[in-house]
C-alpha cells in the first residue's frame, strides 16, 4: 500500500524558514519522481518544486514564485523528500503536498500538511 505522509508544517513569522519533510512507502522511491504541490485556500493547486534522480545525477525545479526561497531534496536511502523554505511569505500560506509519479506513471498524493505565515 502505498502512502507519502508529511509533516513539519506550522505557523511561522513573515520572512521565517520550516523544513517540510514527506516520508514515502509502497513504491520503489529512487525511481519515482517526487514534487511539492501547494494549495492555498480559493486558488488551485500549484507546482512548488520537483526532482528527479537517476543514478547520481539529481535534476531539480521550481515554480517561479518560490526559485531562490525553496529548494528541494531527497534521500533514497530513507524514502524521504525534503522542502526547505526561506524568507517565507504570507503568500506562502496554504496546505502542502508531497506528490510521487512511480516508474508506470501512477500518481499519489499525501494528505499536506499546513503552512501558515503570519505575524
Amino acid at each position: 500500500q502505498v502512502q507519502l505522509v508529511e509533516s513539519g508544517g506550522a505557523v511561522v513569522q513573515p520572512g521565517g524558514s520550516l523544513r517540510l519533510s514527506c516520508v514515502a512507502s509502497g513504491f520503489t522511491f529512487s525511481s519515482a519522481a517526487m514534487s511539492w504541490y501547494r494549495q492555498a485556500p480559493g486558488k488551485e493547486r500549484e507546482l512548488v518544486a520537483n526532482i528527479v534522480s537517476a543514478g547520481t545525477v539529481t535534476v531539480s525545479n521550481y515554480g517561479d514564485s518560490m526559485k531562490g526561497r525553496f529548494t528541494i531534496s531527497r534521500d533514497n536511502a530513507v524514502n524521504t523528500v525534503y522542502l526547505q523554505m526561506s524568507n517565507l511569505e504570507p503568500e506562502d500560506t496554504a496546505m502542502y503536498y508531497c506528490r510521487a509519479r512511480d516508474e508506470s506513471t501512477q500518481i499519489y498524493w499525501g494528505k499536506g500538511t499546513l503552512v501558515t505565515v503570519s505575524s
